[in-house]
């Protein structure tokens, strides 16, 4: 199926992708729902869905080849939005692992950052995730979130595409 569908993170989320174009419709309810993503894409840092959604080390790990082929295969990737601290740091860990980057240590985690990587690769936008736990207590607003997506629909229209993709 697809990511972030049929909860209420992706009720919040794709209404968000919606507003700033990157999706065809504000919802998602199932896979052949005939939503379209434009100029995005949608991946996970773990494959399962680990018990109360906290995936150990060991799961991080073991799913990371998975994810760094997924981000090879995204050839005009120009902007990943990491959806929260876990995205974040295993976008991260990818580029560790390929020595793009030393370490993760000069990229602080937080809301609505942009972070310059090396010449070559994708501007990095952090985000809170949107999880119940951080929209019911107002962590994250619509608002907010509708920022992040300005800012890499922004980046997009000023980086002449090959062709457009966004990584979430």
């Amino acid at each position: 199926g697809r990511i972030f569908t049929g909860d209420r993170s992706g009720d919040f989320l794709y209404r968000v992708l919606h507003q700033t174009g990157f999706a065809s419709q504000p919802v998602s309810r199932a896979p052949d729902d005939g939503l379209r993503l434009r100029d995005a894409w949608i991946t996970a840092a773990v494959r399962c869905a680990p018990p109360q959604n906290k995936p150990l080390p060991e799961e991080l790990r073991n799913c990371r080849p998975f994810l760094a082929r997924e981000l090879e295969l995204l050839a005009n990737l120009r902007v990943v939005v990491a959806l929260g601290r876990l995205a974040f740091n295993a976008y991260l860990d990818v580029l560790r692992d390929r020595g793009l980057i030393p370490s993760r240590s000069g990229f602080p985690f937080a809301h609505d950052r942009a972070h310059l990587l090396p010449p070559g690769l994708p501007l990095l936008i952090s985000s809170y995730h949107p999880s119940q736990q951080n929209t019911l207590t107002g962590r994250l607003t619509e608002a907010m979130l509708r920022r992040v997506f300005v800012r890499a629909r922004r980046h997009l229209a000023e980086r002449p595409p090959r062709s457009a993709s966004t990584a979430v």
